[in-house]
């Protein structure tokens, strides 16, 4: 499994150092269970999973990827989660952010997600009306991203909204959450593209953890059970 280890808590480095954890990996070792497989973890850029599970580097991708139609179009997504985007910024908004009229302000984000696209669009309205651009600054890893709004290198960030939830709580009230959630989406594992029948043991495996009530135990030990699904599928925007 292909995993940017960069993401909690979905997926991350333990306190060890070595051992990568977190409700992605849980659940997913037992979807590989329910398959007779063993779930092996390997960290990767976020920006090379899908091209890895092309190139049969990883058998899957479970990095909290947000299924939409350019992913759909290059693997097969198999829909397990549901998340959307959430900002945050420094505790107290000194900076006085407000997500929907950020022109002219620095804001973090991993490379390779669909954050990038929302706050390039974003800052290309501001540019469009006369204002000044985004700084757009982007991460290799999220923790770095949000390392930099913590330090105050970037005025506000915007991840997924069950990393953001957890980032606020990590960083012991050093970041507040900013304004609510928006575009919910699910997420999906990556699959090779012509391993169709693989999606769709994946999806049953994931249906059958849901109906016996190990999907909500994982979820509820993570504290992300806003999340949960009833209807994983393959390719569900397609």
């Amino acid at each position: 499994m292909g995993t940017d280890s960069t993401y909690a808590p979905s997926e991350f480095v333990g306190a060890d150092g070595q051992t990568i954890q977190g409700f992605d990996v849980d659940l997913f070792t037992l979807v590989a269970k329910k398959l007779g497989l063993k779930a092996k973890f390997t960290t990767a850029s976020f920006d090379s999973i899908i091209v890895g599970v092309g190139s049969q580097k990883y058998e899957v991708g479970v990095s909290s990827f947000t299924v939409n139609a350019k992913r759909e179009a290059q693997a097969n997504m198999v829909s397990y989660f549901s998340a959307g985007t959430q900002w945050a910024t420094k505790k107290g908004n000194p900076k006085k952010i407000d997500p929907g009229n950020a022109c002219g302000k620095d804001i973090a984000v991993q490379k390779a997600t669909v954050q990038v696209d929302d706050i390039t669009a974003r800052s290309k309205k501001c540019t469009d009306g006369g204002k000044k651009a985004i700084t757009i600054d982007q991460y290799d890893a999220q923790s770095d991203a949000t390392a930099a709004v913590v330090s105050g290198k970037d005025d506000a960030g915007l991840a997924d909204s069950p990393v953001m939830a957890y980032a606020v709580k990590q960083t012991n009230g050093q970041l507040q959450l900013l304004g609510g959630i928006y575009d919910s989406a699910p997420y999906g594992y990556v699959v090779k593209k012509d391993q169709a029948d693989f999606a769709q043991a994946i999806s049953s495996a994931v249906k059958s953890l849901i109906d016996d009530g190990s999907y909500a135990a994982v979820l509820k030990k993570w504290g992300v059970q806003a999340g949960a699904i009833t209807d994983p599928a393959v390719n569900p925007s397609a």
